[in-house]
């Protein structure tokens, strides 16, 4: 069963100027260590890869249902990639602690994260599904 669902699109040149005017403090403040590590890991895509990034933090906060408010903090949702490079996002704190809220007894909680980017735009889409823990019960 779909719990949420959230889309964000980003201006990439909007991150790009942040970047160049907060630097340090910006990317302290929303990204985590891993997130600067891969942006950091694509010198030529930099600004395009904190954008997705900033998209689906956005996107991943209104498929919990708030928008960035009631607590949710920036660092608190992060975007990584599997090996094959489809994006993960990961949950932590008061995303955690809503995500859990919203989840059914007997569920668990998946998020699927997407993200693209084509000049000057990053966009991500999150969905946010409730899978039943037996897999005899059906939805």
């Amino acid at each position: 069963m779909i719990l949420g669902i959230g889309t964000d699109l980003c201006n990439i040149e909007r991150i790009e100027g942040t970047l160049d005017r907060f630097g340090e403090r910006f990317l302290n403040r929303v990204f985590t260590e891993r997130e600067q590590r891969k942006a950091a890991s694509r010198p030529r895509a930099v600004a395009a890869t904190y954008a997705k990034r900033w998209a689906a933090k956005e996107a991943c906060s209104k498929a919990l249902g708030t928008g960035l408010r009631m607590g949710i903090a920036w660092k608190d949702m992060a975007v990584s990639n599997l090996r094959s490079g489809q994006p993960v996002m990961h949950v932590t704190g008061w995303a955690k602690d809503r995500l859990d809220q919203m989840t059914p007894p007997g569920h668990s909680a998946i998020i699927h994260v997407t993200l693209t980017d084509d000049h000057p735009w990053a966009q991500a889409f999150v969905v946010i599904e409730a899978r039943p823990l037996d897999p005899g019960l059906h939805v």
